[in-house]
């Protein structure tokens, strides 16, 4: 990472600290010599709109020579205005989109899948994968909804378990399609690695470990964005026309996910104004924290801008229920927002009930959570 600061580039080259070097020597450590013996090149974030500063290869042009000379990738960026030397210079959102397309069927980690598994078809359905616009670069995403609707729909953002956009969460997209909304999934790992194509769960839980939650709230906003639409086309023309909006109504958001996503549920709940409820599914609530995952839901039950309703297993392993019992105690310790939000607790499914292609699913409690679900958006607006 880079940044000019009073005559000094403060510099970072990936995975090494950060350290205050001059332009000049900065330019000069982009030499052939310093690539001796690696085999990937190696990323440097330039931040600034522009460069100045003593001595020579301080601009843009000429520090993406030098690094161009030394197989060093430059990518100029803005920065938060409070980073500083000694702070972790690497912005979450800058980071590269490597995963371009969605897989297909379900992720290679679940196979072989229940006979349980429910399939809605998507007969009377715009039901497709998309691109999302971000911060830095697009990400593929799934959406479904009614087919003809003319009005704005409401609009359900889908958050994926540690699979990824895999079918099950298509399938949810396309069941939320059928009562009315417009559904969206974002592939929220898409600079991570593709957890689709992966067996191991030692190595999934690495790349979703690597993707910061600024970077997820980040890739939820721009999603929120892109559903009210309209785009511009890539291939419009001089005439400049936009690709039809997908319809979605600025004034009713949900959100709902499952897993990994229902933490990141209860997060976004803090973190969006515009957002109305939300459906947390078996979400992690305590947890160590780091720099990429500064605050779990309980950090933030108190402040939540939308009522959040939490499902949950009393079997669960994972989420004992003595820590549902504290994410309940502050919620009811918060605001008007945390005070409307509950929390069920089924008394006889674990984790992933909901997740109808895995052993784990508990019909009963399935279905009447996802009854709940529907009541909940239509109680607070959204549907």
């Amino acid at each position: 990472m880079l940044k000019m600061k009073g005559g000094q580039l403060l510099a970072q080259v990936l995975p090494q600290p950060e350290v205050a070097i001059s332009a000049a020597a900065a330019a000069a450590k982009m030499t052939p010599a310093t690539r001796e013996g690696r085999r990937r090149p190696r990323w440097v974030f330039v931040t600034g709109q522009t460069l100045g500063g003593p001595g020579p290869g301080t601009s843009r042009s000429q520090i993406t020579a030098r690094a161009a000379s030394a197989n060093v990738h430059v990518s100029f960026a803005a920065m938060a205005a409070n980073q500083t030397p000694g702070s972790r210079l690497a912005s979450p959102s800058r980071r590269q989109v490597i995963v371009a397309a969605l897989g297909s069927g379900f992720a290679l980690a679940v196979r072989p899948v229940s006979a349980e598994t429910i399939a809605t078809s998507s007969d009377g359905l715009d039901a497709a994968e998309v691109k999302i616009p971000t911060t830095n670069g697009e990400i593929p995403a799934y959406r479904a909804l009614p087919r003809g609707k003319a009005k704005k729909l409401p609009v359900i953002l889908v958050v994926h378990e540690i699979f990824g956009v895999h079918e099950h969460i298509r399938d949810v997209c396309r069941r939320l399609a059928r009562q009315g909304y417009l559904a969206i999934a974002p592939e929220l790992f898409a600079r991570q690695g593709d957890v689709s194509k992966l067996t191991d769960m030692k190595e999934i839980r690495e790349i979703v470990g690597k993707a910061p939650d600024a970077q997820v709230l980040s890739d939820l906003d721009a999603t929120w964005t892109w559903a009210q639409g309209p785009h511009p086309s890539k291939d419009a023309g001089a005439g400049g026309k936009a690709t039809p909006a997908p319809k979605g109504d600025p004034t009713r958001l949900g959100i709902t996910g499952f897993c990994w996503g229902g933490r990141i549920t209860w997060l976004y709940a803090a973190h969006n104004p515009a957002l109305k409820a939300g459906v947390a599914w078996y979400g992690r609530l305590v947890g160590e924290k780091s720099d990429l995952h500064p605050h779990h839901p309980i950090d933030v039950a108190p402040v939540l801008k939308a009522p959040v309703l939490g499902l949950y297993g009393a079997e669960d392993q994972g989420i004992p229920a003595a820590t549902v019992a504290d994410m309940q105690k502050a919620l009811a310790a918060g605001g008007a927002p945390s005070k409307k939000s509950e929390i069920k607790l089924y008394p006889q499914a674990g984790h992933a009930f909901f997740a109808d292609y895995r052993p784990s699913y508990r019909k009963e409690a399935a279905e009447d959570g996802w009854n709940k679900l529907l009541a909940w958006m239509k109680a607070n607006g959204v549907a």
